[in-house]
């Protein structure tokens, strides 16, 4: 995953956050659990929701696991064990302490660990995280007219620029001019920041005040776009570095190594893989990919590219390189590994992705559609785990946003027979995540008329029927979140589908009418969800049409005869009984 703390960003705990770059920017939510299969959708951006990067199970650490004794030199063992230990002195002195009422009374942010020596790269993230963060809150208490805390955060920030300065001169070549001349005036600026939040505690006019408040907070603001230029100058110039090992290297370990680092440094967010397109880091991959002699390290690039193209400078490059026609090779040649495919699939995924605007100009992934909806098709029928299905069918999902004519290859393909066979298949499909792809193909093929006997022929109406009863295992959002979105394509799906009288027919059969009118009007069954109550009532509608008969009066009069919307606030705002 991203570095601490947790889905994603700095550590925030406002609306907002300072970037590693020094700009304001939003709140972003993080990824929750080390699920196969939550991991495998967020190193996509998929129909669930568009997360840059993600991570490989095998490099998250489960919980309480600790690492081989063999592995662990004493001074960390016995860093361990100190965890757990308890001195009754020094617990009485604890207990005897005030609990302080400052929300960053920790003091100040400590590098765990340090970076490594002769670790520039980690050297940069790290200070780069800790200055972020302090930036952040020097503007949350400067807000707050916190002149004292505004004034000792502002002199640590200054010792931490400082640091990282002087510790990045010393494990860094040679630096540029330019580089020099934006180290020169960040330390200008967190002087003068020093300088004026002191003078601003001995000042206790309130219009005085006021004026040097908007000094401070410009100079808070000019001194974040100067650290920010210079820590992405500085990281430019690590990736240049990594980038030209890979072109350069004719070892297989130390391509290994480097790409793994590169992929490292994708999971740190959007500005490191515009960084790393803009440098060649795409153009380096994809030439990984196109060497025999290097297979075994196809599925590391392949995961790497897929965090890439996050952004649209990885998408252009990706599509300058014939990117798309390497990914289809792969995709179709079968003496390739299923983990080569599935990551393969990962990256189609990513590129086709319907929350990214840019990727709808992919001109080259037409050319080769087919042959990579055949492919695709193909690893979902063989795939031997839940994670490589996901990352299969999370490509087809996207591609039938992508282009309509994927749907008509998907029902000449079989593609219906393979999906609901799979659902049966507990190793296959097993999460909520992966029936939100099933649906989301489903739902969109069903708009083509020879769907609904496909469907019927499969047995497909009941599979449907069943995902309108989708229930979170574990109650975590992201699963939550999943399961309504199942509810509501599967509603979707059926009322498209009941166009044709026979799946109507079929459906309140299986009653669906019945399961449709208790999502109306039990918000719990739906999760107070409006998104699958608007489906829900769509479905009933359609339905009755065909078979008013499976219908009571009041559920008609209240769901069916009124207009939609009536019937929509009408269920929206309805309580559950407990008599």
């Amino acid at each position: 995953m991203r570095r601490p703390p947790g889905n994603g960003e700095t550590a925030s705990e406002g609306p907002g956050s300072w970037s590693l770059w020094g700009r304001y920017e939003p709140k972003r939510l993080g990824c929750a659990g080390p699920d196969r299969c939550r991991q495998a959708l967020l190193r996509i951006g998929v129909n669930m929701m568009a997360l840059p990067g993600g991570c490989h199970l095998d490099s998250i650490p489960l919980p309480g696991q600790r690492p081989h004794l063999m592995q662990v030199d004493s001074v960390q063992r016995w860093m361990e064990d100190l965890k757990l230990m308890t001195e009754c002195e020094c617990m009485c002195v604890l207990q005897a302490k005030p609990i302080s009422l400052e929300e960053d009374a920790q003091g100040d942010l400590i590098l765990a660990g340090g970076p490594g020596p002769g670790d520039p790269l980690q050297l940069l993230l790290k200070r780069g995280w800790v200055i972020s963060t302090e930036l952040r809150r020097i503007g949350q208490k400067l807000a707050q007219d916190r002149w004292a805390r505004v004034h000792s955060m502002s002199v640590r920030l200054t010792c931490h620029a400082r640091s990282m300065v002087s510790e990045y001169s010393a494990v860094s070549r040679n630096s540029s001019q330019e580089m020099s001349q934006i180290e020169k005036l960040l330390m200008e600026k967190c002087s003068e920041l020093s300088a004026v939040t002191e003078r601003c505690l001995q000042v206790e006019n309130e219009h005085v005040l006021k004026s040097m408040k908007a000094c401070v907070s410009e100079t808070l603001s000019t001194l974040g776009e100067h650290f920010g230029q210079l820590l992405e100058l500085a990281l430019t110039r690590e990736v240049q570095a990594l980038v030209r090992k890979i072109d350069a290297s004719d070892n297989i370990y130390t391509t290994e190594s480097t790409t793994g680092n590169l992929f490292s440094l994708t999971q740190e967010g959007a500005p490191l893989c515009r960084i790393i397109a803009k440098e060649g880091g795409v153009v380096a991959l994809f030439k990984i990919c196109r060497q025999d002699t290097l297979r075994c390290l196809y599925p590391q690039a392949l995961r790497t590219l897929a965090s890439i193209c996050c952004v649209e400078e990885g998408v252009h490059q990706l599509e300058k390189v014939d990117g798309v026609l390497c990914l289809a090779d792969i995709l179709t040649d079968d003496s390739h590994s299923e983990a080569t495919r599935a990551e393969a699939a990962a990256v189609v995924a990513q590129v086709t992705s319907p929350h990214l605007p840019f990727t709808q100009h992919l001109s080259s992934f037409l050319e080769s559609m087919e042959e990579i909806v055949t492919a695709l098709v193909k690893l979902c029928q063989e795939a031997s785990s839940g994670e490589v299905f996901l990352l299969a069918s999370a490509a087809l999902a996207n591609i039938t946003f992508f282009d309509t004519m994927a749907c008509e290859m998907l029902l000449q393909l079989n593609a219906i027979r393979v999906l609901l066979e799979a659902c049966s298949d507990k190793q296959r499909v097993d999460t909520p995540y992966t029936r939100d792809q099933i649906v989301t193909i489903l739902a969109n093929m069903s708009v083509l008329e020879q769907c609904a006997s496909d469907i019927i022929q499969e047995n497909g109406v009941q599979l449907i029927m069943g995902m309108l009863s989708e229930k979170p295992r574990s109650g975590t959002p992201a699963e939550v979140a999943a399961c309504e979105r199942v509810q509501q394509k599967a509603a979707v799906t059926l009322a498209r589908l009941s166009r044709d009288p026979d799946v109507a027919r079929e459906a309140v059969r299986l009653s669906c009418m019945s399961r449709l009118i208790e999502l109306c009007r039990s918000p719990s069954e739906r999760n107070s969800s409006d998104a699958v109550l608007v489906a829900c009532l769509a479905a009933l509608r359609r339905l009755a049409g065909v078979c008013p008969e499976g219908l009571q009066d009041s559920d008609f009069q209240q769901l069916v005869q009124p207009r939609l919307v009536d019937s929509f606030l009408l269920c929206s705002n309805m309580e559950e009984s407990f008599v």
